[in-house]
């Protein structure tokens, strides 16, 4: 049997297209997508009257959920797109356990400040169990990507980035050439 790919697509949280990416590209491979926010956000649905907050106890289990049902699937040969606005900090360690179990590809999206900021703002605007969900630090909902503060994920392993301000750029059958071989054609 052979090894499964893991697709990390990252970015700054807030509006960079990485869930749309995710779905599309797991989509074009026939895989699942596992998108970190919607397993907080179904867990807020289970959780009637939750407060999110710095470090609440919803967002403390979410990460091991995350990783906990990405390394089942690794393990069963599956591949699979995990997403997240996840700092290196976080998706190293995460992904460092799981590189024995399967192929590595990184994608990191960027977009422009005020396109991430106009999708932000719509995306809270329509989605209640987003806003039910989700804060910045300060407590107020994000409303502009947080690119400048951004690090990303650090592993020595074949990256892409994707601009997702219109489209995709490269567009998405490159990306699932990057994802098959580790290169753009």
């Amino acid at each position: 049997m052979g090894a499964p790919t893991l697709v990390a697509v990252s970015g700054p949280s807030g509006g960079y297209g990485k869930t749309t990416l995710a779905h599309e590209l797991a989509g074009a491979l026939g895989c699942p997508a596992i998108c970190r926010d919607e397993i907080k956000e179904g867990m807020v649905h289970a959780n009637p009257g939750f407060r999110p907050g710095p470090g609440d106890p919803l967002t403390r289990r979410t990460l091991p959920t995350f990783f906990g049902v990405l390394e089942l699937l690794l393990r069963s040969g599956t591949t699979v797109v995990a997403e997240a606005a996840f700092q290196d900090r976080l998706w190293r360690p995460g992904l460092e356990l799981l590189t024995s179990l399967a192929h590595l590809r990184i994608i990191r999206c960027s977009v422009a400040p005020d396109v991430a900021r106009v999708r932000n703002t719509r995306r809270y605007a329509v989605n209640p169990v987003r806003k039910a969900a989700h804060t910045t630090t300060a407590g107020n909902r994000r409303t502009s990507g947080q690119a400048d503060d951004f690090a990303a994920i650090s592993l020595p392993m074949p990256t892409l980035v994707v601009d997702t301000s219109d489209g995709y750029d490269p567009p998405l059958p490159e990306i699932v050439n990057f994802v098959n071989d580790g290169h753009v054609r």
